[in-house]
């Protein structure tokens, strides 16, 4: 996962759907299917299992989310927002809170201390930046105001149902 450390008091198995993650991120249903279906950010909670079933998005999904947002809006291609998750994803970054994301519009940089985003900005290459902890933040506040819901408890009628029909169907 991108986001392991510092994340806010979530139970486990807890997430929001699609269309409350796109809400809250401030992206497409269609974007958040695309990036789901090429591997971007996946949905941690639960990836839909067949027919019926919902993606569930946890805290950490919908924060990444936001930031690919902010990227996308700023002119960095999907092709180096790919490059710079994965970055994240392999730098293990202790503390998240504290990383800035500078960009030229073309490469994405993660900075984990002022000086390193001076030295970007002296060189040059910084255009724009995304304090991580202010987009923490904001994410916090929108889900806080959403429904979320317990992957077991969603998946439970869903396939009860299903399950249901598929035998009724196979013992007819």
């Amino acid at each position: 996962m991108l986001f392991t450390q510092d994340v806010p008091a979530l139970e486990d198995g807890v997430g929001y759907r699609g269309p409350t993650a796109c809400g809250a991120a401030g992206v497409t249903y269609r974007q958040l299917d695309y990036w789901a279906r090429t591997g971007l950010v996946e949905p941690s909670v639960r990836n839909p299992s067949g027919s019926g079933t919902q993606r569930l998005y946890s805290f950490r999904d919908i924060l990444v989310l936001k930031i690919i947002k902010r990227l996308l809006d700023t002119g960095v291609s999907l092709q180096q927002i790919r490059v710079a998750v994965t970055q994240l994803r392999e730098s293990g970054v202790e503390d998240l809170a504290n990383i800035t994301l500078m960009s030229d519009g073309a490469s994405v940089y993660a900075c984990t201390s002022d000086d390193e985003v001076i030295d970007l900005v002296r060189g040059g290459q910084g255009v724009f930046g995304i304090a991580v902890g202010s987009v923490w933040r904001e994410v916090e506040g929108q889900l806080a105001q959403l429904p979320s819901e317990r992957a077991e408890e969603a998946v439970s009628g869903i396939d009860d149902e299903l399950s249901a029909r598929r035998r009724a169907r196979k013992t007819s």
